[in-house]
C-alpha cells in the first residue's frame, strides 16, 4: 500500500513507539491517523500538534464498545481504514511468589485485559471497517501490525503476565493471517526490544546497562523512529506477511532479577 492513500489506527499513539509511527505516517502524508489512548492530555496536545488528519480519541481498549465507536469515528472522518498498529501495553511486573506471597491475580488480568483482550478488540473493529475496503491490484484490503516483545521469547523474572500476553500475540500472528488472507488483509507481528521510551524512564541506569549490555549492535537503545522505519516497510511492502519479527539489535534478554 501507499502510504499517501493510508488511514491507521494507532493504540497507544500518544505516546512511545505508537507516537513515533503517527508522526512517521503523517510526515509520509498519509491520509488520515486515528489516535487511541487513554491519556487524553497527551493525545489532545498531539492532536492539536500535528492538525486534521490526526483524530484522537481518548479509549481505554479494555472497553470493546469504546474501541467500536472509536473506529467508526475514523470511518466518519476519513472514509475507510487501511491499517493498523496495536502498539498499546502495561507492564505489570510481578513474581508468580513475592514477599507478600502469591502473586495477586488481578495483576495478571490487567496486564491480559490490556495486552491481549485491548488488541483483539482493535483487531476485529479495524477488520470489519477493512473488509468493507476496495481492494487494490493485489486484491489487498489492508494490514495489520501487533506489537509484541523480546519477552515472548525470554521473559525475565517478574514477567509472567507481560510474557504470557506477548506470547499470545505472537500465537495470533498466523491464525489470523489465515483467516484474513482470503480477505486480503495481512498480518504482522514486531516484537521489539528496549526502545527510548516513557515506559523506561523510570528504570534504574544499572537495569539499563544490563540490557544494553545484551545487544549485539548497536550498543544503545533502540529509537522510536526506528521502529517506526519498519511499520512503514511493512505497510508498503506486501510480501510480509503471517510472520513476527524480532526488532532488537541481536538481544538475548537476560535473566533478571
Amino acid at each position: 500500500m501507499k502510504i499517501r492513500d493510508t488511514v491507521t489506527v494507532i493504540t497507544g499513539g500518544a505516546s512511545g513507539l505508537g507516537e513515533a509511527t503517527v508522526r512517521m505516517l503523517l510526515e509520509k502524508d498519509a491520509l488520515g491517523v486515528l489516535v487511541l489512548d487513554i491519556n487524553k492530555e497527551r493525545g489532545e496536545t498531539l492532536a492539536a500538534e500535528l492538525g486534521k488528519r490526526c483524530l484522537f480519541q481518548v479509549t481505554d481498549i479494555t472497553d470493546v464498545a469504546a474501541v467500536d465507536s472509536a473506529v467508526a469515528a475514523a470511518v466518519a472522518k476519513f472514509g475507510k481504514v487501511n491499517a493498523l498498529v496495536a502498539a498499546a501495553a502495561i507492564p505489570g511486573p510481578a513474581k508468580l511468589i513475592g514477599r507478600k506471597g502469591p502473586m495477586d491475580m488481578a495483576k495478571f488480568d490487567a496486564v491480559m485485559k490490556v495486552n491481549v483482550y485491548g488488541t483483539l478488540h482493535a483487531i476485529r473493529a479495524v477488520v470489519s471497517a477493512m473488509l468493507k475496503n476496495e481492494p487494490d491490484k493485489d486484491g489487498e484490503r489492508g494490514v495489520l501490525i501487533n506489537v509484541a516483545s523480546g519477552a515472548a521469547y525470554e521473559g525475565q523474572v517478574g514477567q509472567v503476565a507481560y510474557s504470557a500476553s506477548k506470547a499470545a500475540l505472537v500465537g495470533m500472528t498466523m491464525p489470523l493471517a489465515r483467516e484474513l488472507g482470503v480477505h486480503g488483509v495481512r498480518v504482522v507481528t514486531i516484537a521489539p526490544g528496549a526502545f527510548e521510551t516513557p515506559i523506561y524512564d523510570q528504570v534504574p541506569p544499572e537495569v539499563k546497562a544490563s540490557l544494553i549490555d545484551v545487544l549485539l549492535f548497536p550498543k544503545r537503545l533502540g529509537k522510536p523512529s526506528e521502529f517506526a522505519m519498519l511499520v512503514e516497510e511493512i505497510i508498503r511492502n506486501p510480501l510480509h506477511n503471517g510472520r513476527t519479527y524480532r526488532f532488537d539489535g541481536g538481544a538475548i534478554l537476560p535473566t533478571g532479577a
